[in-house]
């Protein structure tokens, strides 16, 4: 059976096509890019949009491709970013633009939603990391503004649910990606209903939760047609991409718990638990806990990633002084510089120069100012590992025992610098890759919804 993977990114998207065979007793994965296309934010007025009829079509064109590949498809699934959603009208349109995590309407709302919210309390129902952009806060904002869009909203769907519901004419909210709303109860893994209620929302705007590794619907006629793929299953996998990446993890039975770091635009350093912890020292750590595959907990910190790095270098070639990467990391491996920053500071969320701010904090602070791209970087990287080493220490005061090996995975893994750096940071061996573990473990928990896999612990048995 060939699935495919439909991976969108904050920069750009894919589908990938992926089929399980078996060759003396073993499994085997092979994977085919079918189409790549570029995701972008869109300013228009006052706020940031994704741009999501656009992204529609091309995740359709992908389909056609695999048609004209001659793939035979069994399963679809679509994973994305978390907390971002979109609105339908009681006809089942989409009602504008969803807007970009990144749109500055939310700010200011965690302030006055804990004006009168226990903030202990709170966190032990859903156990989330309090950011500014999650859907609780983005909800909030809308209901603040007195939206038209949230008066006439029949349902609130997230953007691989939305993808989903125009492929099938199924509305439903996958488990994983709700996680990541601020809007869970983390321990029954249903909608925290009694949150809603308080906060004045409909409760029709949120949709039956559907686990990863069921079946959400089928293609509908028009698509199937379109597309030439026929009737397909579309599937819940975990479709927060974080929640298919650490499903992907290569882990052996004996570690417990599973410790990994899903390195890329964000960094999503945790562990993989049965239950959650919904603790006050897990809240004052700002981990999170989100829905993982197979039933269990992903307890995790999301830390600013690569987006610093991802900044510089368009900042740099905007500037006419394009730089190559593995130029630059060669460059900050030589550089000898001790500086650290706090990467999760204000000062850097979203600066218009990433360099001047870097530059100006320093200087601010005492520190030893960078003077090249090279040592630039090499503050970045350091400054990352830095900041695992302090989440790993949380992480480690909240386990049974700490962990023994650290899983770096997603694009961030190819990054050795770093990946020696957080190493020499953490004290316990890291072992990098897959990769593209984000389409692995979707790929895969499609399996597992079709039957060809049994569970997540022959998942990670299954040869790359």
């Amino acid at each position: 059976m060939t699935y495919l993977a439909i991976d969108f990114g904050g920069g750009s998207g894919r589908v990938v096509a992926g089929t399980i065979t078996t060759e003396g007793g073993k499994k085997q994965l092979t994977m085919q890019l079918v189409h790549r296309f570029q995701n972008r934010q869109v300013r228009l007025g006052e706020h940031v949009y994704w741009d999501f009829p656009a992204l529609f079509e091309d995740m359709k064109t992908g389909l056609r491709k695999a048609a004209q590949l001659g793939l035979k498809v069994s399963g679809i699934a679509v994973d994305t970013w978390g907390v971002d959603f979109g609105l339908i009208d009681r006809n089942g349109d989409l009602i504008g633009n969803p807007v970009c995590y990144r749109d500055a309407r939310t700010q200011g709302m965690a302030d006055e939603f804990f004006a009168d919210t226990d903030r202990t309390a709170h966190y032990s129902v859903n156990g989330t990391q309090v950011m500014e952009i999650n859907t609780l806060f983005q909800l909030l904002s809308l209901k603040k503004a007195n939206s038209p869009q949230l008066q006439i909203a029949d349902k609130m769907l997230f953007t691989p649910d939305l993808f989903s519901y125009f492929l099938t004419g199924e509305a439903n909210t996958e488990y994983t990606i709700a996680s990541t709303s601020e809007m869970l109860n983390a321990t029954t893994r249903d909608w925290d209903w009694e949150l809603i209620d308080r906060l004045e929302l409909p409760r029709h705007l949120f949709c039956p939760i559907v686990m990863p590794g069921t079946v959400r619907g089928k293609l509908r006629k028009d698509i199937a047609e379109e597309t030439g793929l026929g009737e397909v299953d579309v599937i819940a996998v975990g479709s927060h991409d974080t929640a298919s990446a650490v499903a992907a993890v290569p882990a052996k039975d004996d570690e417990s718990p599973v410790a990994f770091i899903s390195s890329g635009t964000w960094s999503l350093l945790g562990v993989e638990l049965n239950e959650p912890i919904l603790t006050e020292e897990a809240r004052r750590a700002e981990f999170t806990n989100e829905g993982g595959i197979g039933g269990k907990i992903t307890f995790l910190q999301n830390i600013t990633g690569l987006w610093f790095l991802q900044r510089l270098m368009a900042e740099w070639k905007e500037e006419g002084d394009e730089q190559q990467y593995d130029t630059l990391l060669a460059a900050a491996a030589e550089a000898e510089i001790k500086t650290v920053i706090p990467v999760d500071t204000k000062e850097f969320q979203n600066p218009k120069s990433m360099q001047a701010a870097i530059c100006d904090y320093c200087a601010e602070h005492a520190l030893e100012v960078p003077q090249s791209k090279g040592a630039t970087t090499r503050v970045v990287l350091q400054s990352l590992a830095a900041k695992y080493a302090e989440a790993t220490a949380h992480l480690n005061s909240m386990l049974p025992k700490p962990i023994q090996k650290l899983h770096i995975i997603g694009g961030g893994s190819q990054n050795k610098l770093l990946n020696r750096l957080t190493e020499e940071a953490l004290g316990v061996p890291v072992e990098a890759g897959p990769v593209e573990a984000t389409a692995i473990g979707n790929i895969l928990c499609q399996a597992l919804a079709k039957g060809e896999v049994k569970s997540v612990a022959e998942m990670r048995k299954i040869e790359i």
